[in-house]
Parts: structure tokens; sequence; C-alpha cells
């Protein structure tokens, strides 16, 4: 069942995600060589603590997990797509490091991610976090009333093919509300994409483009992340994205 938001309810979100925007940006401050994921997932926990509001991801198991997630966000590093578990690992020149956080705030979940490349990266690796980008842009303007489901998709795919890239199969994108996860789904390619769903004022998408370097294939692994079959790099960008009567409102940027 999809969920309609009132202008109110909007509002209370788009509060939120500008303090979930704010906690994205002081992360990737520190976000450099030597750094643990540890390390980044005590500050996120500090800054949820003074925001007002509360860590999404702390304690929430989604349909299908096996246990709850025991940290306030998401630390996926090169192969790793999304899931990642805050260790001790130190952040090693190279690296790929995605950050996906989400938000309870005074009522309304939020959810953003970011990709972060510690230089030196390959001009290829580059690539792919600009495709991610361009293809969250290009989602985002299919985000309007008329439209439906299957245009956000196909805008996602459509631009991994431009640039050489593959969407990570089976991860989605997601309505968002009062649950963190809601209908509808938003795959990132357009075998599943629902034609029928149509797009609507009061709608609220949260869109994330994932996509690798080698296939389109993905696997879970025993902490329950998500990961490339080949072992090759993926990147991983989101926003929320409120439905106006006319247009949309990006909640996270």
């Amino acid at each position: 069942m999809i969920h309609i938001k009132s202008k109110d309810e909007i509002a209370l979100m788009k509060e939120g995600g500008e303090i979930l925007r704010h906690i994205k940006e002081e992360l990737i401050k520190v976000i450099r060589v030597g750094t643990s994921l540890r390390t980044i997932d005590d500050y996120a926990s500090s800054l949820f603590a003074r925001s007002g509001g509360k860590a999404a991801f702390l304690g929430y198991r989604p349909q299908g997990a096996k246990k709850a997630y025991s940290a306030s966000i998401c630390t996926s590093i090169n192969d790793i797509i999304v899931h990642g578990l805050p260790t001790e690992y130190a952040i090693n020149p190279g690296d790929v490091v995605k950050l996906d956080l989400g938000m309870l705030y005074k009522g309304f979940y939020t959810d953003t991610a970011t990709t972060i490349l510690v230089s030196p990266v390959k001009k290829e690796v580059k690539n792919l976090l600009l495709a991610a980008e361009v293809a969250l842009a290009e989602a985002t303007l299919m985000c309007s009333p008329g439209r439906s489901i299957f245009d956000i998709s196909r805008a996602i795919e459509r631009t991994a093919r431009q640039y050489g890239v593959y969407p990570c199969i089976g991860l989605t994108g997601h309505g968002i509300g009062r649950n963190l996860h809601e209908d509808p789904w938003i795959p990132n390619d357009t075998k599943y994409a629902s034609k029928k769903i149509e797009i609507k004022p009061g709608m609220v998408l949260a869109i994330e483009p994932m996509f690798a370097l080698g296939t389109a294939e993905v696997i879970e692994l025993p902490d329950e992340s998500y990961a490339t079959k080949d072992s090759s790099v993926c990147v991983h960008v989101e926003h929320t994205i409120a439905i106006t009567e006319t247009s949309r409102e990006v909640l996270t940027a």
C-alpha cells in the first residue's frame, strides 16, 4: 500500500532531511586514510544524539533479515554495495567508501547515501561514481505527477548503459514515511519495474542508484551485507524525494 503524505507531513520530513544532510556532511569530513569504520559510526551516533532524531538503522530488522542491524549507519567498502557493518577496518588509499544513513524525526523517516573516493582512484572508478550521480539526477527528474515507477527505473538503467556500468540487480529504492521502507519498490533496472504504479502528489520516494564496474549480479554475505558477485567495485548514492502538485522536492539535499 502506498501512503500519501500531507503537506504538513512532508514539511516535517523536510526538516528531518535537512538535519540528516548535515549529519552526512559532517561524516564525510572524517573520511580519510587511517580512520576506522567504527570511528565513523561512533561519530554518527554522537551526531544523532544531538540531532533531535534517532538513527533509523540501529536495531532495525529488514524483512527477511536474520537479525537486527547493530550500528547507527551502514559503511560499505569497495565491493560491498550496502548494509556493510562498521568494523575496526581502517580506510586505505584507493578505497571506495559508501555511507548510508537514515533518521527517524518527529515520527517520519528520511534516508540518504553517498560514496566517497579515497585518492588515488582509477579513472574508471571516477566514471562509475559520475554515472551513479547522473543517474540519481535523471531519476529525480522523473519524480513528477503523471510519471510511473518504470520511468524512474528506466532513467537509472539507461544512464548505467550510457556509462558502461551495471545496475546492481535486486537492490532497490523504496517509498518512505512513517516506515523506513514502504511501497512502492523502485528497481534500478526495468525488468521488474512497474508501469502501472503512477507517481502522485504526496508520495515520498527514496531513490538510490547502486552501480558496479564488472557485473549486475549481487550476493549476500554472512553478515547480511550485499556485495558484487565478481568482487568488482561498486557505488551507491541516494536522496529522499517528495512529489509535489507540479514537480518534486529533494528533502535530503
